[in-house]
């Protein structure tokens, strides 16, 4: 082959591929950092610290049965105040999604109930509609002692049931762990 022709076509390859890699999904966004994220969620609190919160054995197998998934044992949990009374609690977690994880942080009332939700990272080329409002605010209100079920009591994105699924778990974890920290009075 003439080399005015190998360029031709390494030209004609390179472009093709260009177009390829153009036409695939773009994936792996950062939506907010976790000092963002609880400026968001405590924009009126005048400090927000963290408590670490180890669960036994027991309890981070109790934690697991009610999930029907394994339950870490250490725990971080925000906790925001105001004058020494306290404003209310978040929880950063992720859970795994088709292939990669998903981070999201919960907003939670002084009483353990979900305030709010966002996702903070989203690595998966497909589902991130679990970051619409419709289906974030199907958890507003929830508590450990509620149904939080996926497909049951909090509705699946289309396109994102894996996603649908994968965070309603994480919430539910949180709220059982938030519980058990409020209720040794860890918090």
């Amino acid at each position: 082959m003439h080399p005015s022709g190998l360029r031709a076509a390494h030209f004609a390859a390179a472009t093709a591929l260009a177009f390829v890699l153009a036409a695939l999904p773009a994936h792996g966004a950062t939506y907010w950092t976790i000092p963002a994220v609880l400026k968001s969620f405590f924009a009126s609190s005048k400090k927000v610290g963290y408590r670490k919160v180890v669960l036994s054995d027991v309890e981070a197998r109790d934690v697991g049965k009610k999930l029907g998934a394994p339950v870490k044992r250490e725990w971080v949990v925000y906790v925001a105040e105001s004058d020494g009374k306290t404003d209310g609690y978040a929880i950063k977690d992720e859970e795994k999604g088709m292939h990669e994880p998903i981070d999201f942080a919960v907003k939670f009332s002084t009483a353990g109930a979900v305030e709010r939700i966002e996702i903070l990272e989203y690595r998966e080329a497909y589902g991130d509609e679990v970051r619409g409002d419709r289906f974030r605010a199907q958890f507003h209100g929830k508590t450990s002692s509620d149904p939080i079920t996926a497909g049951k009591d909090i509705d699946i994105v289309s396109g994102a049931s894996i996603s649908s699924r994968s965070v309603a778990l994480g919430v539910k974890r949180d709220a059982l762990v938030l519980q058990l920290a409020l209720k040794r009075g860890a918090l």
